[in-house]
Order: C-alpha cells, then sequence, then structure tokens
C-alpha cells in the first residue's frame, strides 16, 4: 500500500483529493474544520518536501454552478488551519484551473473550485478525470468520506497516475484501522451495533460475524430482536418484515459461537419527546402506548462487563436517541466504557455518522484509538466491500 511516505514531492505538484464537504452557517462560515484538520499532516508532509499543493474537493449537492456551494466559502478556514496563504482557482478545469497550477511554486497550496460544478465529475467521465489529472505530478487520495464513490476525481483519475499515486495519511488510516478490527485484531473482538434499523445493518452483521467473539445490540434495532424473541415492545419501533431475518441471525451467531448481547430493561417514555414521562421496564414487557428510547442500567452493567474484557471495539450507531438529553444515558456511558477500555490497551474504532457525533459531543473522541470520518464509506468497508477509491491507487 504506498502512502505519501513512499514519495519525495520535491518541485513535484501534488494532486490531493480532500474532503472538505464541511458544513456552513448562514453567513458561509465554515462552523467545524474537523475536514481541513484530517488533511493537515499529509499537505504539512508535501509542503516541508519542497512540493506544491492543488486540492480538489465537492461541497454539498449543486446543481450546475451554484454560488452557495463555492470552495471560494472555504478559503479564509483553510488558511487558518494550514497557516499558509491559499490560492483559489474559480473552476476545477479549463484555462483557470491551467494557468493557476502552472503558475504554482514549490510551497504553495491551490484550492480548485467545487468539482461537483461539473456534472462530469460524479458520472466519472473519463475526459474531465484526464483533464484534472493534467493539474499535477503525483495523485493523493486523501478522501475517506468519497472513497466508496466511483466519482472522476477519487477513482478514474488514477488511471492517469500509473507509477505516481498513493494514499494521504488520513486515508491510509483509515483503511490501516478499519483492516485492525476485521483482519489484524486482538482477541476478544466485540462490535456494538446501534441505530434504529436491522435492515441497514443487515450485510455489516453477516459479514463481522466470523470477525467478532461478541456483539453488543442496541438502539432501535433492539426491538426487532426482541419481537422475533416473543416479548412485548409496545409502541417501539420495530421492523416487522425482518423478524425472521434476527432469528436467523441469532442462529447463525450460536453456530459461529458468537456471543450476542440485547439489551435487558430499557428507558421506556409515553411519547417521543424529551419531557415525556419514563420509567425502567424490561424490554420484554414494555407496555402498550410506551417505546423503549434508552438502554436500561442492567443492560449497561453487562455491556460494561463485556466491553472491559475486550481487546478490539468497534463501535458503529448509539444505544439510544442520544440527541434527547433524557436518553442519553446509554450512549455516554457506553462512551465512558470503552475509553475505559481504550485507556487499559484496547483498539476501539468509532465509526458512523451517528456515533461519530455522539463521540464528539459527549467528549470522547480523544479517548478512543480512531474515529472514522466516512459514514458511508465506513459501513461498505465494514460489509467487505472493496471501495473503488481505495482499488484505484492499490491497482
Amino acid at each position: 500500500m504506498k502512502t505519501i511516505n513512499d514519495f519525495n514531492f520535491k518541485n513535484k505538484k501534488a494532486l490531493i483529493r480532500v474532503d472538505f464537504n464541511v458544513p456552513l452557517d448562514e453567513n458561509f462560515n465554515v462552523t467545524d474544520v474537523n475536514r481541513i484538520e484530517g488533511a493537515k499532516p499529509t499537505i504539512d508532509k508535501i509542503l516541508a518536501d519542497g512540493g506544491s499543493v492543488i486540492l480538489m474537493s465537492h461541497l454539498g449537492r449543486p446543481k450546475g454552478k451554484e454560488a452557495k456551494y463555492s470552495l471560494n466559502h472555504i478559503v479564509k478556514a483553510t488558511e487558518k488551519v494550514l497557516g499558509v496563504p491559499v490560492i483559489f482557482a474559480s473552476d476545477c478545469v479549463g484555462e483557470i484551473a491551467n494557468n493557476a497550477a502552472s503558475s504554482l511554486k514549490p510551497g504553495q497550496v491551490l484550492l480548485l473550485e467545487n468539482l461537483r460544478f461539473h456534472t462530469e465529475e460524479e458520472a466519472g467521465d473519463v475526459n474531465f478525470a484526464k483533464e484534472l489529472a493534467s493539474l499535477g505530478d503525483i495523485f493523493v487520495n486523501d478522501a475517506f468520506g468519497t472513497a466508496h464513490r466511483a466519482h472522476a476525481s477519487t477513482t478514474i483519475i488514477a488511471q492517469f497516475f500509473p507509477n505516481d499515486k498513493c494514499f494521504g495519511f488520513l486515508l491510509a488510516k483509515e483503511i490501516e484501522s478499519l483492516n485492525r478490527v476485521l483482519n489484524n485484531s486482538v482477541k476478544p473482538v466485540t462490535a456494538v451495533l446501534g441505530g434504529s434499523k436491522v435492515s441497514s445493518k443487515i450485510t455489516v452483521i453477516e459479514n463481522i460475524l466470523d470477525k467478532v467473539d461478541h456483539m453488543i445490540i442496541g438502539g432501535g434495532m433492539t426491538f426487532t430482536f426482541v419481537k422475533a424473541l416473543g416479548g412485548k415492545i409496545g409502541d417501539s419501533i420495530c421492523e416487522d418484515d425482518k423478524l425472521d431475518l434476527a432469528l436467523e441471525i441469532l442462529k447463525k451467531a450460536k453456530e459461529k459461537g458468537v456471543q450476542i448481547h440485547i439489551p435487558v430493561d430499557v428507558v421506556a417514555a409515553n411519547s417521543f419527546s424529551n419531557d415525556a414521562l419514563t420509567k425502567v421496564v424490561d424490554v420484554r414487557e414494555i407496555p402498550e402506548g410506551w417505546q423503549g428510547l434508552d438502554a436500561g442500567p442492567k443492560s449497561l452493567e453487562q455491556f460494561k462487563k463485556v466491553i472491559l474484557k475486550s481487546k478490539t471495539i468497534l463501535w458503529n450507531g448509539p444505544l439510544g436517541v442520544f440527541e434527547m438529553p433524557t436518553f442519553a444515558n446509554g450512549t455516554i456511558k457506553l462512551g465512558e466504557f470503552i475509553a475505559e477500555s481504550t485507556s487499559k490497551g484496547a483498539f476501539s474504532l468509532v465509526g458512523g455518522g451517528d456515533s461519530v457525533a455522539a463521540v464528539k459531543q459527549f467528549g470522547f473522541e480523544e479517548k478512543m484509538s480512531y474515529v472514522s470520518t466516512g459514514g458511508g464509506a465506513m459501513l461498505e468497508m465494514l460489509e467487505g466491500q472493496i471501495l473503488p477509491g481505495i482499488q484505484a491507487i492499490l491497482n
């Protein structure tokens, strides 16, 4: 696996696919620079070598050229994070981009306009990829969040750099961390899968059953399993068409010697509201008119024992509706257990939009071994898929 450590960028122009799809407020100020900070080590290494940097990214989902999605809005924030001036090109291909790239000197950083202002980007157009490729000497993919898309700038472009392509530090770390969980893990391995639907996690569950010793199932998914096992779940969320599948998963897990841990009690509420009446009930005896919205204290005690014995932990999805403070306790406690296990030497990987949001919200980010930057891309890797953006560099 070639990374930027395999290249010296002196007098070279590095064309880097970054994921600077960052949130903006109503005045177009960047409200979260995490993704820009994530790419900084890669950019720093190239500049330190005496190379120059050309950054390519998308922002939002524009329909044609929409001013509100211009990457010009993020220039100041990028300059602040990188600590160097950033030149902006008002297009990513054509004369404007060519002139800006050709006049780039070592130590300089150029940011191209939003790739998705051109429909050819998402269509994976070869000629568009070739035009982008002509701007740089070495192609660096450092955008895990888009690695599962076969777009022109993430995948197709790589063919124009047969020997001069590599992973940036961020993408290399993502691949390494996922491999550490899926292929090179230290046992016992525990996967915590939360979220609302079994259907969105089926392929993940099936793919990782061979790789884990324990699987904790939480969040809304809990109730499909509980109902399948004959429990009364009141008004809790449930996928009635997935009851047989839930039983099939439990059967497969048993055959493979994987211990499945489902909550034994829940914090139930009489409405889906932070101000609802709540009570702790047996997960199999939720009264009519009530719904389970968080893991209960007995469940958390059981989960704690499993997690503190684990040497490798994957966390994907919250244990409750953590966006409401009343139902955030389970997710917070889970974060505490994983942080404690990590501090004692376990390797912990957190991925998937909601669990990453929870980890950041409750201050656990620095206490985990690795927090993934790509929700969809990570899920596809957990499902056992080879991502086109990664394959293109390996070819």
